[in-house]
């Protein structure tokens, strides 16, 4: 499963992709808005640290103008994907997209019906928002699993993207789904790296270390 940074904050890309486990980078409009900096400026340079695909999302309603924005962004680098609402004016520019050699990622997807939709119209990816499933008291990482069964059934390309993701066990959940990326946050990201077996581990060889004498130390 690929990992991606669900974030328009340069300094936790830069951070992210020195780990070297970062796939690439999605963005929305309230993550970009919070940067409060231009939006294609910070589109080029997120591009500039990450080799994968980067999710930029447009603004208009309507297919024309979705599919105007999309071109434009396009341009910025041949790895830029670009989000598009699961609407029906979403699917007509995801449609036409498709025919001209764009990546799509189809976002804000709920249900399975929606899933098989996008994959039929031709997206590159399809974000399911599983947390906020589980916010309404639905179990989000269920849809995954039925879209990932629906894809199989058919043969349809395009990669699962779990998004909404709000804690470690939804990236675990999402790898024993099968699902082909996750899209995390950065303090969940963080959060994947910890283990407090771990940090009591290196305390207890540094301990031990410190007792061996300088002699002992050398190599």
């Amino acid at each position: 499963m690929k990992i991606f940074l669900d974030t328009a904050n340069i300094e936790q890309i830069k951070e992210a992709a020195e780990l070297g486990v970062i796939d690439g980078v999605t963005t929305n409009p309230t993550l970009i808005a919070r940067e409060k900096r231009n939006f294609v400026d910070l589109v080029r340079e997120i591009y500039e640290i990450v080799d994968g695909p980067i999710s930029a999302e447009v603004v208009s309603l309507e297919a024309s103008g979705m599919i105007d924005e999309a071109q434009r962004l396009a341009k910025l680098g041949k790895n830029i994907a670009i989000k598009i609402p699961m609407t029906e004016e979403g699917l007509k520019a995801v449609k036409a997209l498709s025919f001209e050699g764009i990546m799509t990622n189809v976002t804000l997807c709920f249900s399975p019906a929606q899933g098989l939709l996008a994959a039929k119209a031709g997206a590159t990816f399809l974000s399911p928002f599983i947390g906020r499933l589980d916010d309404v008291s639905h179990e989000g990482m269920n849809l995954v699993r039925t879209i990932k069964q629906i894809y199989a059934n058919y043969g349809y390309k395009t990669q699962i993207i779990v998004a909404s993701i709000r804690h470690p066990l939804h990236v675990l959940e999402a790898a024993t789904a099968g699902a082909d990326i996750a899209t995390v946050p950065f303090d969940v990201l963080k959060k994947l790296l910890k283990h407090p077996l771990t940090d009591i581990g290196i305390d207890r060889f540094l301990q031990d270390w410190q007792k061996l004498t300088d002699k002992e130390k050398a190599f």
